[in-house]
């Protein structure tokens, strides 16, 4: 169960009060999550309805486990997603409860009158971060304050470095969510900071330096990063790009921060510029690889690195390479990153083919063919551990990491230390300890998580430093060499490096090709164990041989004696005597070892907690839940991580009485350190920023939204000297298609005065008046529509229904208003006409242009010429285009608007009993083009059985009518 400190409760406290609407930024790591559980906990009542807004799916899941953790079960949170129906959540609605619904959705519904937004008690909005009029929780909180002026809401976020770019940025947030009281807690809050510093964990920091090799690449690195930022800022004279420099670089924000600078002169810039932006990308990865790469796998990055930078995907010369790679720099990452792994001492002869089935009689095999006699393997000394395969003049140097070996030695420091407080345990001590003696061991991703099980799981603690890992090492060496192999042979041949199963390469010898099929043998008699991969597969990937077939007398046999086990028991059963399953299990699962019991203990049997050792990757506020579920004593943390650090410290103020040792590694003078000290000195200016602008802060005051009651003259008709003018008291309104509700022009429109109405339109995405139909593209979604065709069918729609039937090409904010920019997206098409050829190189891949894209827009013009196109550079010029459109203009019929179409289309109904039409759509004689004519004849199909054999025919036609009546009353069809 969650335990909130005193800060917690403080803050609750400040913000729990529903007769409020608050702002809270929480420094991460805190326990955001806690508190907002316990605020739903609060609040959970049937009389209640507290709508939760803007959560991942994996939030919602996190939420509703703590929720059910501190008591809140029945109902608990509900979730409302697509697969929910209109039915079924107008009645979760009026249930009331703590419910989480998605923005979309809740927009949709409140707009409708699906949800009765004027009993709503209260929103709970999370990532306000991301807060812009743009997104649909502004839209939501306009709404919610059109009909609720007692409700509150509260916002919540913990990335205070988001909520910094802009003019008073954290005005805009308040603005937007109409938000009066803001709370800022950062970790230098002194509220936090007392009761975090009552009680410490015993933390070990551990430092561990660089290798010479990694030390090289690593200044290699920053110097060429140097150099591609001078060039960038020399390339770019006009622009801003104080930002940019090498701290700001270790950030994976830094690339969005790159971009968006130059968003505005995309299609001016020049390919060199381009190249210069995802070179600082691939740089900031190279740093991050070099510490969680293996040597083997960032030298083969680095080659695929150099072979997309002079080759193109299709195999023709890259024209513009990345200047870095030219450097000197460049030339010592290369080098050194080769060193690290092998070293070629001469001319090495041609490799034979790596074979990677990983069996020690495959290598006796290569020796006995080679006339090779080597000591058994407890006698063999360190030089002669070099293995058979390796092509000659290649000497394996196969660095491992320094952090692999502090691991294992902060590993067997911390087993020592659980070994000596159990023998120093008093006999009559409590059996039920504080804490577990499980190892936890926390790295950045997965991906580091799988090396170290790997690395631990082939641990050789008798090794020296340096060598612990050696036979994952050189498995890793054989698997690269085979890559290699194949790489060099496709080059040379051009034919596919995975060969088919039934080809067998005469680089092979005799005597290897003996233990192969020996080996198989071996595996197909093989049984499994936990964790094993099956048969089929090899550990690295590569196709076994094909299992033996399967024997119809064995399963014959296994058939007789289940039935002959359950003919035993079931006399047992019968009588009602309890049946012992582990025992008939035993006696029925003969596996031919007469150390049963030991075995499925040692494959299948629960460890103990001192030899287990977990290892996690960093997660979000889920790792709070991990850290009071396992109970951990020792926490290795194998990478720093600011937020962690404070999770431990929340976590060790919550538990007072249990024992805690934190090893915190770090790299020094390495781009992790800095990356940590940077962060942190982020997060701090960043609360600062917030707290200034707070003190300096205007409230702004929500001018009340206009009622749609009010009367406004509008000129109607034109014709007429002077044009008509009359007191129109119907609201200005605009009917949107729902699929539209993806995007954020509705909001704009909602912001603009007009009355918003969500429909499922068949033609057209807006109707603006009961003569104007747009269809809303952006510059992706025109080149899908090309491309599909479907834009023709959507003008053909509008051209036969509409009067002024409109195209509206939308661009996105801040980007550049242009059609250059289409050469940049290669994944929404591919153009129809037939690509160019490079002279002596291959064909290149067909993309978009400016041009093609212009002539197709001609082509559609040409075709559709009542159609007319409209260029929008963004979606507040759009919103301000239909006000401008819907001037001295009728307003358009929601029922007229969702009928139009509608009888081509099976899947749209006009507010009609949709089960009831597809009956009738299902019986002879009645098809598409007639069945809305019965519809309007017939009240119901009742009545259309009631009928006699004339008046079915009089309604569809002599045969037709004939077919129908005889299905209804005969069942002929």
């Amino acid at each position: 169960m969650s335990i909130l400190l005193p800060f917690h409760k403080s803050i609750i406290e400040k913000i729990h009060d529903p007769a409020t609407s608050d702002l809270l930024i929480l420094a991460r790591g805190l326990g955001l999550r806690r508190i907002i559980c316990t605020l739903m906990k609060i609040y959970d009542s049937p009389q209640n309805l507290v709508l939760l807004v803007n959560a991942t799916p994996e939030e919602e899941s996190a939420i509703g486990e703590e929720l059910s953790i501190i008591g809140c079960r029945k109902p608990g949170l509900r979730v409302v997603s697509y697969e929910t129906g209109s039915k079924d959540r107008q009645n979760l609605y009026k249930q009331g409860g703590i419910i989480s619904v998605t923005s979309r959705i809740l927009v949709v519904d409140m707009l409708q009158s699906d949800i009765p937004t004027e009993l709503i008690t209260g929103m709970l909005i999370l990532h306000a971060e991301k807060v812009t009029p743009l997104v649909l929780e502004a839209f939501i909180v306009r709404l919610f304050r059109e009909k609720n002026k007692k409700g509150f809401v509260k916002a919540f976020t913990d990335q205070p470095e988001h909520i910094t770019s802009g003019l008073s940025p954290l005005k805009n947030i308040m603005k937007e969510l109409q938000l009066r009281n803001v709370h800022i807690y950062p970790r230098f809050h002194e509220e936090i900071k007392k009761t975090l510093e009552r009680r410490q964990a015993d933390v070990i920091e551990l430092s561990q330096p660089l290798t010479e090799s990694m030390a090289d690449i690593h200044h290699a690195i920053i110097q060429c990063m140097t150099i591609t930022l001078s060039e960038l800022k020399r390339s770019n004279t006009t622009l801003d790009l104080d930002e940019l420099n090498v701290e700001n670089a270790y950030f994976r924000s830094f690339e969005i921060v790159v971009r968006r600078q130059l968003d505005s002169i995309w299609h001016k810039v020049g390919p060199k510029t381009k190249q210069l932006v995802n070179d600082l990308g691939t740089l900031r990865r190279l740093l991050h690889y070099l510490l969680t790469y293996d040597p083997l796998q960032f030298h083969a990055y680095l080659e695929t690195l150099i072979a997309a930078n002079t080759i193109t995907p299709t195999g023709g010369t890259k024209q513009h390479q990345s200047p870095w790679m030219l450097t000197d720099a460049a030339n010592i990452i290369f080098q050194s990153a080769q060193r690290r792994c092998f070293t070629i001492s001469s001319a090495s002869k041609k490799p034979a083919v790596i074979d990677l089935t990983e069996d020690d009689d495959a290598w006796a095999a290569l020796d006995e063919a080679e006339g090779i006699t080597r000591v058994d393997k407890g006698k063999r000394k360190e030089t002669d551990l070099t293995p058979s395969w390796l092509p000659d003049g290649l000497e394996p140097v196969l660095e491992e990491l320094p952090k692999w070996h502090l691991l294992s030695e902060t590993l067997r420091e911390a087993e020592g230390e659980i070994i000596h407080q159990e023998s120093m345990k008093k006999p009559g001590a409590s059996s039920r300890p504080e804490s577990s003696n499980t190892i936890l061991v926390m790295t950045s991703s997965t991906q580091t998580c799988t090396l170290l099980t790997e690395f631990l799981s082939e641990l050789d603690a008798t090794a020296p430093e340096g060598a612990r890992g050696r036979k994952m090492m050189l498995r890793k060496l054989r698997l690269y060499l085979w890559w290699k192999g194949q790489m060099n042979e496709r080059k040379q041949s051009g034919k596919s490096p995975f060969p088919m199963p039934a080809e067998e390469d005469p680089g092979i010898s005799e005597a290897l090709k003996k233990k192969d099929k020996e080996k198989a043998a071996k595996a197909q008699s093989r049984r499994r164990v936990r964790g094993g991969a099956p048969a089929g597969a090899g550990r690295d990937g590569v196709p076994k041989p094909e299992p033996k077939e399967v024997n119809l007398d064995e399963l014959q046999g296994e058939t007789e004696r289940f039935e002959q086990f359950w003919e035993s028991k079931r006399q047992d059963f019968l009588s009602g005597q309890p049946l012992n399953p582990a025992d008939d299990a035993m006696n029925l699962l003969d596996f031919g070892a007469d150390n049963l019991e030991s075995d499925f203990d040692i494959y299948y049997g629960l460890l103990r907690p001192e030899e287990t050792v977990l290892i996690r990757a960093y997660s979000d506020d889920t790792d709070d839940r991990l850290l009071s579920e396992i109970r951990p004593k020792f926490i290795v943390m194998f990478e720093p991580d600011m937020d962690f650090v404070r999770r431990i410290e929340v976590y060790r103020s919550s538990h007072p009485s249990m024992a805690l040792r934190v090893y915190h590694m770090v790299y020094s003078n390495s781009c992790e350190e800095h990356k940590y000290l940077a962060g942190i000195r982020r997060e701090k200016n960043s609360f600062e920023r917030l707290i200034k602008e707070r003190g300096s802060m205007l409230i702004t005051l929500v001018e009340e939204r206009r009622d749609g009651s009010d009367a406004v003259i509008k000129t109607i008709s034109s014709r007429l000297a002077g044009g008509r003018r009359e007191l129109n008291t119907e609201p200005s309104r605009v009917i949107v298609d729902m699929r539209e509700f993806r995007s954020t022009l509705p909001s704009l429109l909602h912001a603009s005065n007009l009355l918003v109405i969500p429909a499922t339109l068949t033609v057209g995405d807006y109707i603006l008046t009961p003569d104007i139909c747009v269809e809303r593209k952006s510059l992706a979604d025109l080149i899908s529509s090309f491309t599909s065709g479907r834009l023709y069918t959507q003008c053909e729609a509008m051209s036969a229904f509409y009067k002024y039937p409109i195209l509206l090409i939308e661009f996105e904010e801040d980007k550049s208003f242009s059609l250059d920019t289409v050469a940049e997206m290669k994944t929404y098409g591919k153009s129809r006409y037939p690509p160019k050829k490079q002279a002596g190189g291959p064909t290149d891949q067909p993309t978009y242009t400016s041009i093609s894209i212009q002539s197709k827009l001609v082509l559609l013009t040409l075709t559709f010429p009542r159609v007319r196109i409209i260029w929008s550079s963004s979606p507040y010029a759009s919103s301000e285009i239909f006000n401008d459109l819907k001037k001295n203009n009728p307003e358009p019929d929601p029922a007229k608007a969702i009928s139009i179409g509608a009888d081509d289309d099976p899947d749209v109904g006009a507010g009609v009993n949709t089960a009831a039409e597809e009956l009738l759509r299902s019986l002879p004689g009645i098809t598409a083009k007639n069945v809305k004519h019965v519809m309007s004849k017939v009240n119901n199909v009742r009545s259309l059985c009631d009928m006699n054999l004339a008046e079915v025919q009089d309604l569809l036609g002599k045969d037709p009518g004939k077919k129908c009546w005889d299905f209804i009353h005969k069942g002929d069809r």
